[in-house]
């Protein structure tokens, strides 16, 4: 039976993964409903709370329907701390790689596919690939408790100083997006060295480890760094820098004269920016109140929400080079090319074909999520709301994207509501992982092919 089972792991690598991640969420939800996990004066948290804040902090979402900083005591802050960086540190690359170990050496195939999965050259031990992965979350967590520690030195007495330096890093570089204040960041919106840590945090986290790897090996082999990085790390590269700006201009085009940023100085409404642009593709921070932006704005934001980071990153979404790989396609289509070229690279059509199955299935998945949202809320404190559809939207793809961002509805969801997001916040991050399973198969069905006849399109 052991050895059955392993052949099974081996065979399909994603099971071990998702039995990881839904064992880690039960077990963090059964600490946060012991008693020492919450403040003795708050109520007790109940089985939904408890699975709804477990699976938000492992699958690095961010979403709340219990306060963080009032309603869990110490205790309870370092459970959604361990299960924060449980999610970073990829419980999927790691337990991929202890599938492979269970049933002996991995295989030709099953080496390839995870040397492409996370950009790391054929030569390479898989077994110091965990390793790899851990030292990159903890050095760059550590730089960030370091210089958020420095920022915040003498706004607290030192020990809150340190706890939350520590928390807010690990929740930033796994884009988490739990914090230790009611209001999240927005006591914070002018204060640049907070602001400009957290994003590169943020945006390292997001950018994925085939690309810091890729970086990497570059710089130590002293290689001419653009000219020799892998096509999967220039399209991250671009794609982040041009939807960080993206979010950025639409931001401040559609809310410098709105109350959100009317009365903010120059200096805040610049930095308010970068921060909303750099936190809606799934860390979930916030310096602006999210339910009093406008309705442009706020769908732009699940635009955003919905490409999310870099593939195996700390990040959700349907990915950036997803969103590339479909625009460079369609760019090409559109000038009449049959290629798909990028920097003098052809994109092959095998990758364009899963890039659009990957953005059809999100969308499939949010659609029938806000459709079911819609069906069990019947609170009049939700579904009385003037904005109630655009706001439910904003939360399935909130969840979905595993981002964190919320209108305000989340406490006010019913129980149903809860399971619904629980159920995206899993799926989102478990998106690889079905990916993974699909080429992992050893054998696949055979498949007639007759004359080839196309339908009209468009």
């Amino acid at each position: 039976m052991p050895q059955q089972f392993a052949g099974s792991l081996v065979s399909y690598p994603a099971r071990i993964s998702f039995y990881a991640y839904c064992g880690v969420i039960l077990i963090g939800t059964a600490l946060l409903l012991l008693p020492i996990a919450r403040e003795p004066e708050q109520p007790p948290i109940s089985a939904v709370d408890a699975l709804f804040t477990a699976t938000s902090a492992c699958c690095v979402t961010g979403l709340t329907v219990r306060s963080t900083v009032h309603d869990f005591s110490a205790f309870g802050e370092g459970v959604i701390l361990v299960l924060m960086q449980l999610g970073g540190l990829g419980i999927m690359t790691i337990t991929t790689l202890l599938a492979f170990q269970l049933g002996g050496q991995a295989s030709m195939r099953q080496r390839v596919l995870l040397v492409e999965a996370l950009g790391i050259r054929s030569g390479v031990d898989l077994r110091w690939l965990a390793g790899a992965v851990a030292f990159v979350v903890l050095t760059m967590e550590i730089v960030g408790f370091v210089l958020l520690s420095v920022a915040s030195w003498g706004t607290a007495p030192p020990l809150t100083v340190l706890w939350h330096s520590a928390f807010h890093s690990v929740s930033a570089f796994c884009n988490a997006g739990f914090a230790l204040s009611e209001t999240s960041f927005m006591q914070q919106a002018g204060n640049v060295p907070i602001n400009l840590v957290l994003c590169s945090l943020i945006i390292v986290g997001g950018l994925g480890f085939p690309v810091i790897f890729d970086i990497y090996s570059r710089l130590k082999a002293r290689e001419p760094l653009w000219v020799r990085l892998s096509t999967h790390s220039k399209l991250m590269l671009v794609g982040t820098a041009g939807l960080l700006l993206y979010g950025m201009t639409t931001f401040w085009l559609l809310e410098w004269n709105e109350p959100t940023l009317a009365d903010e100085p120059l200096l805040s409404k610049l930095l308010m920016g970068l921060f909303h642009s750099t936190t809606c593709r799934t860390a979930g921070f916030n310096t602006v109140n999210y339910g009093s932006l406008a309705d442009a704005t706020l769908f732009l934001t699940i635009i955003l929400m919905a490409v999310g980071a870099g593939p195996c990153s700390t990040g959700g979404g349907f990915k950036v080079s997803t969103f590339m790989t479909l625009l460079v396609r369609g760019w090409s289509s559109f000038r009449g090319c049959e290629h798909a070229n990028f920097f003098r690279r052809t994109i092959p059509p095998s990758a364009v074909e899963r890039a659009a199955v990957t953005a059809l299935l999100f969308a499939v998945l949010g659609i029938a999520a806000l459709v079911a949202l819609l069906v069990v809320e019947h609170s009049a404190d939700v579904s009385e709301r003037p904005r109630w559809f655009l706001e439910s939207l904003f939360e399935c793809i909130s969840a979905l994207g595993t981002v964190g961002l919320s209108t305000g509805i989340t406490p006010l969801l019913s129980n149903p509501g809860k399971i619904i997001l629980v159920g995206l916040m899993l799926l989102g991050r478990l998106g690889p992982i079905s990916v993974a399973l699909a080429l992992s198969w050893e054998k696949r069905p055979y498949q007639t092919e007759y004359l080839e006849e196309g339908p009209l399109v468009g």
